[in-house]
């Protein structure tokens, strides 16, 4: 009796020593560096140091070009499977965040703003918001490369085989949902949770995405900053980020997969003539 006794009074001891800590502000703080280091936090480091190694060449920055998806391999079938095991992996902090604000009850990823029903609506949403930041988007890229502040962006320098379009529209999807699902979703979470006011998440999210697209200059920087204020604005009123989602992806989509049209259409407007 005083064995059975004493295991059992040593055993709520036991579970509350295993039992996982309370989030503290220290360890959001540690999470969203832990996420954000593992995704597009590195990504803006890099950016950030990629357009200061730009802006010390002797070449000017609107003489420079940006890549967004280049070819991994001179070999077509190695090619393909780089470019999609860089999707697959690129996607794991989107599953990283998804298992961190998973809730028990449904929908279990309300805090990302997903699971909602009204997929209808939100295609429609989508594609005013695409129309909304695509067209002044493009004017905002032709008047920086005018201005000298932007690089030649150059969406896809990849070969074309049959594989390419579908590998371009899955690299669509991986950006939109790495950037709406850690940039607005999963970060506007964590604020929350850390008390930040609606105006400051806002801001903070536009210029965390402005800052990992300064590679292609400060026209990219300027436009990304300003489609941040607008999908900040509309999830902290509608907290959906599937709207997002899929503006983003219509988005990228018409830049990968349009633009050898549009380069060979028009290409002065690509400093291609």
């Amino acid at each position: 009796m005083t064995t059975n006794s004493a295991a059992e009074a040593a055993a709520p001891a036991a579970k509350s020593a295993t039992s996982t800590p309370p989030l503290t502000n220290g360890r959001l703080w540690s999470e969203i560096l832990i996420v954000l280091g593992l995704s597009l936090g590195a990504s803006a480091v890099y950016s950030i140091v990629s357009i200061v190694n730009r802006l010390t060449r002797e070449e000017a920055l609107s003489d420079q070009s940006a890549t967004i998806n280049e070819s991994m391999s001179e070999r077509p079938i190695f090619d393909l499977i780089y470019q999609l095991l860089s999707i697959g992996f690129g996607l794991v902090p989107v599953a990283l965040v998804c298992y961190l604000l998973w809730s028990a009850t449904k929908p279990h990823l309300s805090r990302l703003g997903l699971g909602q029903r009204g997929l209808a609506k939100d295609v429609g949403l989508a594609f005013a918001l695409s129309a909304a930041i695509g067209i002044p988007g493009l004017a905002l890229y032709l008047g920086s490369r005018a201005l000298g502040i932007n690089t030649t962006v150059v969406p896809t320098a990849l070969d074309t085989y049959w594989w390419t379009v579908p590998v371009l529209i899955l690299a669509a999807l991986k950006a939109a949902l790495l950037e709406e699902i850690i940039v607005v979703g999963y970060l506007f979470a964590r604020l929350r949770d850390l008390a930040w006011k609606p105006w400051q998440i806002i801001l903070g999210s536009a210029v965390l995405r402005g800052s990992y697209h300064l590679y292609q200059g400060f026209g990219g920087f300027i436009g990304n900053v300003a489609m941040g204020l607008v999908f900040g604005y509309f999830y902290q009123r509608f907290g959906r980020t599937r709207p997002l989602i899929i503006a983003h992806w219509i988005l990228d989509i018409v830049s990968f997969v349009g633009y050898s049209w549009a380069a060979q259409t028009f290409p002065e407007l690509f400093g291609l003539k």
